[in-house]
């Protein structure tokens, strides 16, 4: 699809199917979202000084997954099904993939502590958009979501410390469909 064609029809949607995503198209969803484009390792998103901060995972009934870029592969982690906890809407325990951003700031140390947050969610974006591009490309329906309990969710998620999340973004085919 050409750009301008999926720029048009790209918009948030709060309603969704349960209709699971293929492995196929969850894998080019993926790779479109943050995948290695590059011999050097870059992203099909930028980031800040082509220091990778940002990891998407992947949480769906069947459990929580981590996307490895460099293998284009989900590695399980050991957190189960955690859509609901996800949003604070209703919607994203019942989609089928919710994709979640974490962050690891600490990797940009050339920035003061309460710069990198700022600068994650920058980096978070750009993958954002690229999942709406390619949502509108294909027909699923999407939605970027703010409204998430950070610190309830990385406990969810068992994430690190020095790890945080950024945001959410639900992912499924529209209601309906």
């Amino acid at each position: 699809m050409p750009l301008m064609q999926a720029l048009s029809l790209r918009h948030s949607t709060r309603e969704f199917s349960t209709r699971k995503i293929p492995d196929q198209v969850l894998g080019d969803l993926l790779w479109a979202a943050y995948g290695v484009n590059r011999a050097n390792g870059d992203r099909t998103a930028p980031s800040w000084r082509h220091i990778i901060v940002i990891d998407v995972y992947a949480a769906m009934e069947d459990g929580l997954w981590l996307y490895d870029p460099t293998r284009h592969a989900l590695v399980a982690h050991p957190a189960g099904d955690i859509r609901a906890r996800t949003g604070q809407q209703d919607f994203p325990a019942r989609a089928p993939l919710n994709l979640v951003y974490v962050a690891h700031g600490q990797r940009m140390s050339e920035l003061a502590p309460e710069n990198r947050k700022l600068f994650c969610s920058v980096d978070t974006a750009f993958i954002g958009q690229n999942v709406y591009l390619y949502c509108a490309s294909v027909g699923l329906a999407t939605v970027f979501r703010g409204a998430v309990d950070y610190p309830m969710l990385a406990r969810a998620m068992r994430l690190p410390e020095e790890q945080f999340v950024t945001f959410a973004q639900t992912v499924g085919y529209p209601k309906g469909s």
